[in-house]
């Protein structure tokens, strides 16, 4: 019988009187530090194993005692709590292939069904099919941008090259240029009216919309740099003065201040103040808008770093690898080094000895085991990972262990109130934007960003999956597969919306911040969170598409988005959907490319059924330069692999002369 982990709610203070602290507000409402609280106390509360959905939440009661107005009216949209499932080990995944693999495929949504005889399958190399949504015109545009994106001094001088093009042909004359070239085979438009053309087009030929505000700030390095040191320094570190316990991964340096360094493709925000944020949101809900009045299941993209103050984002992010650690560190203590994340469990009766050397006191085994009946005696991560959710207060979160002295301790010694309202702002705005997508009928897609943001950013779209996702996948998490722990993070998040009901979604990518993360890396001092080679990240991409694709073929309650311009991983995921009966009607695997990319992946996977969608990016002409100039940069690199879309390219315009259809136009 599968066994229903505790899960904690609990109470700790402690004070450590050799630093002078003062006073500090610790984990709950009820708990403070005292002058006489020398050692780790706790107090526990249990509360029954998973069933502290919807409101019971935490993050729930943050987000939605908001006080953040929008321009925009949102109508409240009550998240329905739904009956937690049976905890159901790991292992099952170990044998969705035996159960699948060489079977007949099982029956779609619609009654269809998929057998070894009439496995679905699709030509990428048929071009009359793959540009049959394109005129004459659009693919020799598409040739001469690909062809200019692979000369080195036109893409490292393109900034200057286009500030002397809008010298001699005046701005107007400029945009129409770039409007013909460049703008018109990456960006969709203006604004969203002048969007809607395209994306009506590409849906009658199959391809949906991921909706992207592209526009960035035109600022030099060094005004980034300075953006980013008072955006991420909180006030009492500029003040203190003497020891300094945080991690240097985690802290802002002026030398990688411009995050723009090394990034292709990736927009960036600087934080400026809070009513730039509020401007941020704005944009973004007219995106959500856009997005729902222009397809009928359309996506639309955010980044948290547009939200708020990102120093929120790396405190938090250190607190959470802080106690993973921890976690990792009581495994070794029990002789599980070298496990599965999901396989490390903790016997509670070894973890009470562990602990009490540590200096700590009270009943952990309680913590934990709630009803005995209950109790398997172990604790795996996910348990663990549950301490951080009974937080009420923003800066509470950001409590951590240190495993040399044996005591938790405030990341920072004090926060402002104006902290305090920044960190919880970044959280409302947040929830505006979840409940406006689901008023419009849109999914929301977080974008990943940097490793030292990425960890607060997760947790945080976790959080709002737990509460929005319970009917329906809504929320998209944003895997980048270079990590080295890329498996690890799937695999936790799966299992935990597994064990407590809801729709886990995801979007799998490589990664757009391998440059810059290894320079950091390396120039800062800490471990390369990258993998070593590109054949390693595909490992590493196949290994976790391959955990949801069994996901979905066992339980029918994951959604994954294969966001790949690679051939063969579109081959390896429809080669594994027909291994695993998985049918495009079911509308659980999604195919993602950027516009203006690709088209012969695209466009035949939307003329065979499969859900597949191109991020577009709009904006003004003039305000998305800075990521037209990266998309060159990106293109440079993809280009000289991507003969075969030249290739392509050039066989279908051949076709058309020689077939007398030069002057084909597209027909929907």
């Amino acid at each position: 019988m599968p066994v229903r982990p505790g899960v904690l709610s609990y109470s700790m203070c402690l004070h450590c009187s050799a630093r002078g602290r003062q006073s500090v507000r610790c984990l709950t409402s009820t708990a403070r530090l005292t002058p006489t609280s020398s050692r780790l106390m706790f107090h526990v509360r249990t509360v029954p194993a998973l069933t502290r959905a919807g409101a019971d939440f935490p993050f729930k009661r943050l987000l939605s005692s908001r006080r953040l107005r929008s321009t925009v009216t949102s109508t409240s949209t009550s998240a329905t709590q739904a009956e937690p499932q049976d905890d159901v080990s790991g292992a099952r995944h170990d044998s969705a292939r035996s159960e699948f693999d060489g079977q007949p495929g099982r029956g779609g949504r619609d009654g269809t069904t998929t057998t070894a005889a009439n496995e679905i399958s699709v030509d990428f190399d048929q071009t009359q099919e793959a540009y049959k949504s394109k005129d004459s015109l659009e693919l020799l545009r598409s040739l001469v941008v690909f062809k200019l994106c692979s000369y080195d001094f036109l893409v490292d001088k393109n900034k200057e090259i286009m500030d002397i093009g809008t010298k001699l042909l005046g701005q107007k004359a400029f945009n129409q240029f770039m409007k013909m070239t460049f703008y018109g085979q990456f960006v969709a438009g203006e604004d969203h009216m002048a969007i809607r053309p395209l994306i009506q087009k590409n849906q009658a030929f199959g391809v949906g919309s991921v909706l992207d505000y592209s526009v960035e700030e035109d600022i030099s390095q060094e005004e980034a740099e300075q953006k980013e040191m008072d955006s991420c320094v909180s006030a009492a570190e500029k003040e203190s003065i003497g020891e300094d316990y945080r991690e240097k991964k985690y802290k802002a340096h002026k030398q990688f201040g411009d995050r723009r360094g090394g990034v292709t493709g990736a927009r960036t925000y600087f934080y400026a103040n809070e009513a730039k944020c509020d401007q941020h949101m704005e944009t973004f809900i007219k995106c959500i808008k856009a997005s729902g009045g222009s397809s009928m299941d359309g996506f639309s993209a955010v980044k948290m770093t547009a939200l708020g103050r990102p120093q929120f984002l790396l405190q938090f992010s250190e607190v959470l690898v802080k106690w993973r650690r921890f976690f990792t560190f009581l495994a070794s203590q029990q002789g599980k080094d070298g496990m599965e994340a999901l396989e490390q469990r903790l016997e509670l009766k070894q973890l009470q000895e562990s602990l009490t050397k540590l200096g700590a006191e009270g009943d952990f085994s309680g913590w934990f085991s709630g009803r005995k009946e209950e109790c398997s005696g172990t604790i795996d991560v996910l348990d663990w990972n549950s301490l951080i959710d009974d937080r009420t207060k923003i800066s509470d979160l950001l409590v951590v262990p240190n495993v040399e002295l044996g005591k938790l301790e405030p990341l920072l010694e004090t926060f402002t109130v104006e902290e305090e309202r920044q960190m919880k702002r970044m959280l409302q705005r947040m929830d505006v934007l979840v409940k406006h997508a689901n008023e419009n009928g849109v999914r929301l897609m977080v974008d990943a960003e940097q490793t030292y943001f990425q960890p607060a950013i997760s947790r945080l779209t976790l959080e709002m999956q737990r509460i929005y996702n319970r009917e329906k996948p809504v929320i998209f998490n944003t895997y980048q597969c270079y990590l080295k722990e890329a498996f690890d993070n799937v695999t936790m998040d799966v299992e935990l919306s597994r064990r407590e009901g809801w729709h886990f979604a995801a979007k799998l990518v490589r990664g757009a911040y391998m440059y810059q993360e290894r320079e950091r890396a390396e120039e800062i001092g800490y471990e390369d969170p990258i993998n070593p080679d590109y054949e390693s990240t595909n490992r590493m991409y196949h290994r976790c598409l391959d955990y949801v694709l069994d996901e979905i073929a066992l339980s029918g309650n994951a959604n994954v988005m294969v966001a790949s311009h690679n051939e063969d991983t579109v081959k390896h995921t429809l080669r594994r959907m027909n291994e695993l009966g998985l049918v495009p009607t079911d509308n659980k695997v999604y195919f993602g490319q950027l516009l203006g990319m690709c088209d012969q992946i695209s466009f035949p996977l939307g003329q065979a059924g499969f859900p597949v969608y191109k991020y577009v990016p709009y904006g003004p002409v003039n305000e998305v330069m800075p990521y037209l100039s990266r998309r060159a940069q990106e293109n440079r690199g993809f280009m000289r692999g991507a003969q075969k879309e030249r290739d392509l390219l050039w066989q279908e315009l051949k076709r058309r002369l020689a077939s007398g259809e030069l002057l084909y136009r597209p027909a929907y």
